[in-house]
């Protein structure tokens, strides 16, 4: 069991003294308690009423009675100091979790804040009071006794001794298999998760027989650890045994003894007073108390606390692998090449990438994926020049990206299209040269059936019909866009979602179309994941951490890029279910019924929501694609 959280906690511990030492100022209140249950209980006996002083009696008592009101009082202080103490450790705890949270994207920051830091702050709360409690108490016990009679120490500290060191010999132990149950059942609950909502394509896959052994070991597992935490806890009884019951049978069987050497039956019944209302259940909370809620408090804060190593930073050229496979290859200049990138919205945000690399060679497409919100639009608006780096080099054909001479050698298509008032030849011809002249008609037009342009070409009435941006689509507005970038010179194409209201079919023939471009590059910042399929390589972004190769060895590489393919190729041929498993997509999207199954036209779409089924002109821009 590591030490760490034992010297933190020693060192927060040391930088608040003060109030330890309040803290145990208004804890001696209750060792005076404690010494006054059985000396008080004694001389009530010897000097009141076994003498015929019934008086003496009564004050004795009356003066225990009072010992528990001012213990009640110091009891109240107490716990003011103890809040003075565990606010402090939330509030630390709190920092680092959300300091965590931000610098490494950690999913469970959420849990570990909402849950784990209140277990540790009320675990904490408990263990002081308990710790502080039986140390007070076991010292007035053990003063009480040395004051009625220095023997009756000598039958009740020998067992009470050996219970504690038995109790303390098992924490570590105990605590460790504890940790081993606690991560044996997260493991196998962890494989539930997986495999409870894929059940239907288990059976489908015949790998029943497969699944259930793998849950096998790990109930095995949980089942081997459980074990183990129960053999330890029968120590932890064995100690209670030893320290508490023990002394009460010790005193019990040498009270003859002890009477016959002058041991007055008041201090004996003083002493088995102080073994039965005070030692006993100050052993019993401490072992049941420390013995439970200190080793979960040390595996909470371990969680908390522990840094993991770094893990290395990405290498500068993650396109050295796909570059190395041609001599010709490395000769060429770089369509696209990015060093140690890296950019953060603020100077105290958190980057959103760091120290990316990416090679592109001339003609390569390369689709670039990831959840929600991770940076992807950000990469393609630094490649685009419309965002400065905090970091790092970008270079497109071999010049700097923001530079006079990079500006029309790369074109951007973004989500929302932009379309002007004006003729459809209008806006085709914006992008081009005016030094090499307008394309002709039809160079136009070979544009048009390239991208997917020639229905609306036709709806309109030719290219030089006029447009209403406001009467056309969205997946209309994208089509003119994606054909105007696919006329200009620029060499190198960034769709950033440019197809996202197209339907499948419309997506992959504009996709194919650029990548097709004569001396062209293409990086496509993917709506859906069957534009990784299509790409020559992919860029899986993941937070901090990206990876970049082809789809094949992406699908073993990276657990993202498998989830969002759905650790399966949809309208793979023999496939026993499509997909195979549950998605767990990030973004929440359902699986889609794969394209070829009765019914389904290639339209469909997850609704994020409610998890429907809807056709495609239910969405945003209410048209059908393709006229259907």
């Amino acid at each position: 069991m590591p030490r760490g959280p034992y010297r933190r906690g020693v060192r927060f511990l040391l930088r608040r003294w003060p109030v330890v030492v309040r803290l145990a100022i208004w804890s001696v209140l209750e060792t005076g308690q404690t010494f006054l249950t059985g000396y008080a209980l004694a001389r009530a006996l010897d000097d009141g009423f076994l003498d015929g002083r019934e008086a003496v009696g009564l004050g004795w008592l009356g003066a225990a009675a009072l010992g528990v009101l001012v213990a009640a009082y110091g009891t109240g202080q107490v716990y003011r100091a103890v809040a003075d103490l565990v606010e402090p450790l939330r509030d630390t705890l709190v920092r680092q979790v959300v300091g965590r949270g931000l610098r490494e994207a950690d999913g469970a920051a959420v849990s570990r804040l909402t849950q784990q830091v209140e277990i540790a702050r009320d675990t904490f709360a408990g263990l002081v009071m308990v710790s502080r409690s039986f140390v007070f108490t076991v010292a007035g016990a053990l003063v009480g006794l040395f004051s009625l009679d220095p023997r009756l120490l000598l039958v009740v500290g020998p067992p009470l001794v050996a219970g504690i060191a038995l109790f303390v010999a098992t924490l570590r132990p105990l605590a460790r298999r504890q940790e081993e149950f606690l991560v044996a059942d997260e493991r196998l609950a962890g494989q539930l998760g997986l495999v409870c909502p894929g059940l239907r394509d288990v059976a489908a896959a015949g790998a029943e027989d497969d699944v259930a052994d793998d849950l096998g070991r790990g109930v095995e597992r949980e089942y081997a650890t459980a074990g183990a935490l129960a053999r330890w806890g029968v120590l932890r009884t064995a100690a209670l045994a030893v320290g508490g019951q023990l002394p009460l049978v010790l005193l019990l069987a040498a009270g003859p003894w002890l009477l016959d050497r002058g041991v007055s039956p008041g201090a004996l019944v003083g002493a088995l007073a102080y073994v039965t209302q005070a030692l006993l259940p100050a052993l019993h909370n401490l072992v049941h108390g420390l013995g439970a809620s200190g080793s979960r408090l040390a595996i909470v804060l371990r969680r908390l606390t522990w840094d993991p190593p770094p893990e290395p930073e990405p290498e500068p050229e993650c396109g050295d692998e796909a570059d190395a496979h041609t001599p010709e290859a490395d000769a060429r200049t770089p369509a696209l090449h990015v060093c140690g990138l890296t950019f953060a919205y603020g100077p105290h945000a958190e980057p959103v990438l760091r120290n990316l690399g990416l090679t592109l060679t001339r003609g390569e497409h390369l689709a670039v994926v990831g959840p929600s919100g991770i940076g992807k639009s950000t990469l393609a608006g630094i490649i685009a020049g419309l965002l400065v780096p905090d970091a790092g080099d970008v270079r497109v054909a071999g010049l700097p990206v923001r530079g006079a001479e990079a500006v029309g050698r790369r074109v951007l298509i973004p989500q929302e299209a932009y379309v002007f008032t004006g003729t459809l030849r209008d806006n085709l011809c914006y992008l081009r040269d005016p030094r090499t002249g307008p394309p002709g008609e039809d160079e136009l037009l070979a544009a048009a059936e390239a991208v997917g342009l020639v229905p609306l070409v036709a709806r309109l009435g030719g290219l030089d019909a006029p447009l209403v941006p406001a009467e056309l689509s969205a997946g209309e507005r994208q089509l003119i866009a994606l054909t105007r970038a696919w006329l200009s010179p620029a060499p190198l194409a960034l769709l950033d979602e440019a197809t996202c209201h197209l339907d499948p079919v419309a997506e992959e023939r504009a996709e194919r179309a650029f990548a097709a471009r004569p001396g062209g590059t293409l990086v496509v910042v993917a709506h859906r994941i069957s534009s990784a399929r299509r790409a020559d390589r992919v860029l899986v972004m993941d937070g901090a951490h990206a990876l970049c190769g082809r789809h094949d060895e992406l699908l073993e590489r990276s657990p993202l890029y498998r989830d969002l393919n759905g650790a399966g190729e949809w309208g793979e041929e023999g496939a026993a279910s499509h997909p195979p498993l549950a998605l767990r997509d990030p973004y929440r999207v359902d699986p889609v019924p794969r394209p070829g199954l009765p019914g389904d036209r290639g339209h469909v779409v997850a609704h994020r929501s409610v998890g429907q089924m809807e056709a495609v002109g239910d969405l945003g821009d209410r048209r059908t694609p393709g006229g259907e």
